[in-house]
């Protein structure tokens, strides 16, 4: 008989139960894909008395992660706990002791990734983290394996899926923002902080991921640019609509004619009728372009349960028949020593303003002429009638310009909101036609 493989998981939560449920309902069948049976050894989890939705016998349920490290008869540890600390630790202990280890902790590699990734190949393991973004959906794998044949040009995102059900359903039923995040907190697709998902942190983690993956380049997350959706509002939906587009915060990996790397995650209009408008609800979609297969695009669930726990399964999989080891070890892609820049200078595209300005004659002309100083086309121009309950008796403008370069629109922008007849902060979105 086939000696079975032996797996410690760490963390019981929403994911780990999900992954112990699928390794026991699901056995024979995993056990074909990874051609020897995988059971469940042992659990390390914070409180062992805590009611949760799997059994396992109270013998193999402890808080020591060394439980698990030091077992000599567990090969495989699949890291399930969010956070940067003890997950840091508990990864570091793993490794040393000899373990493969599984994650689905983006945080912790966006965070620390190089040093793990080194420490792992310095003692001959591996690190798969293919549910650390996207959730069910395989992407860190089509990056890594399928696409290695491409240069990738570049990558466009919905990374966060709490984010993207608030922005769809506030386009779908014209609801304000406040009142969408507490349907999202009533559905369990937002946290009671939702913090890292709506100002973009969770997806600006997920985004330094793929970069280091597709690109080769570290960048601290940290540093990356990102805006979140608190800004977003139904006369912003209205004004998207009217031109065509949709909202979506989006994740943006790019090479800059300079060959430089640009990141950046924010709130952009989308074409009604593209890929990324059409995703809705608490899905995730990314879109990619290599040099040799051209564009490709993903799309599923980019959280929950079972997607994140089935993508944990099947790196545990990929870590008992001996692939996850192969490309980990392979692959030079994570000993990213290469140069990047978080701003990458200058990007082209088109731009969205949004405008609240002085009802009186000539300030419309001095907006255009301040663009048309930074060296800015304008499309078309939108002015709708004054608000009846405007305090401040400012008019709505809305401006499209065509491509024009990033830095200038950013000086633009900064030009246009000293104006005394601009009222309040402008809102300047970037526009992806494709």
């Amino acid at each position: 008989m086939v000696e079975p493989v032996r797996v410690g998981v760490v963390g019981l939560g929403t994911v780990g139960s999900g992954v112990v449920r699928l390794l026991v309902e699901s056995a024979d069948h995993i056990t074909r894909h990874a051609g020897r049976p995988i059971i469940v050894e042992r659990a390390v989890v914070r409180d062992p008395a805590k009611p949760r939705s799997v059994h396992l016998p109270a013998d193999r349920i402890s808080t020591d992660i060394r439980d698990i490290s030091r077992d000599p008869s567990i090969s495989v540890a699949a890291l399930l706990v969010g956070g940067l600390e003890p997950a840091r630790s508990m990864m570091v202990e793993l490794l040393e002791q000899g373990k493969d280890v599984v994650t689905a902790n983006k945080a912790l590699l966006a965070e620390h990734g190089p040093e793990l990734f080194a420490l792992a190949r310095a003692r001959g393991r591996s690190i798969a983290f293919e549910a650390a973004v996207a959730g069910g959906i395989p992407i860190v794998a089509a990056i890594g394996e399928c696409l290695a044949a491409n240069r990738i040009e570049s990558i466009r995102g919905i990374l966060n899926g709490t984010s993207n059900f608030i922005l769809s359903t506030m386009e779908e039923d014209a609801a304000d923002y406040a009142e969408t995040l507490a349907l999202a907190q009533a559905k369990g697709y937002a946290e009671a902080d939702p913090s890292m998902d709506v100002d973009g942190t969770d997806a600006t983690q997920k985004l330094a991921i793929l970069a280091h993956l597709a690109f080769g380049a570290w960048v601290p997350w940290a540093d990356i640019p990102r805006t979140g959706i608190e800004q977003v509002d139904q006369s912003l939906m209205t004004c998207a609509a009217e031109l065509g587009y949709r909202i979506r915060l989006v994740a943006v990996a790019a090479r800059t004619a300079a060959g430089l790397l640009a990141l950046r995650v924010a709130p952009a209009l989308v074409r009604v009728g593209t890929p990324l408008a059409e995703t809705r609800g608490a899905y995730n979609a990314v879109s990619i372009v290599g040099d040799a297969v051209g564009p490709m695009f993903f799309h599923g669930l980019g959280a929950g349960q079972m997607p994140t726990a089935s993508a944990v399964v099947a790196d545990i999989i990929d870590t008992v028949v001996g692939r996850a080891a192969i490309t980990f070890r392979t692959t030079g892609v994570l000993d990213a020593d290469g140069q990047a820049s978080p701003m990458g200078g200058d990007t082209q595209g088109r731009h969205f303003l949004r405008l609240h300005v002085s009802d009186r004659p000539g300030v419309l002309a001095r907006i255009t002429g301040i663009l048309g100083e930074h060296g800015i086309s304008i499309a078309s121009v939108i002015q709708h009638d004054a608000d009846a309950d405007s305090a401040d008796a400012s008019v709505p403008l809305v401006i499209m310009t065509h491509r024009s370069a990033s830095t200038a629109i950013r000086a633009a922008v900064e030009a246009i909101d000293r104006c005394d007849a601009v009222r309040g902060p402008s809102v300047c979105l970037g526009v992806l036609d494709d």
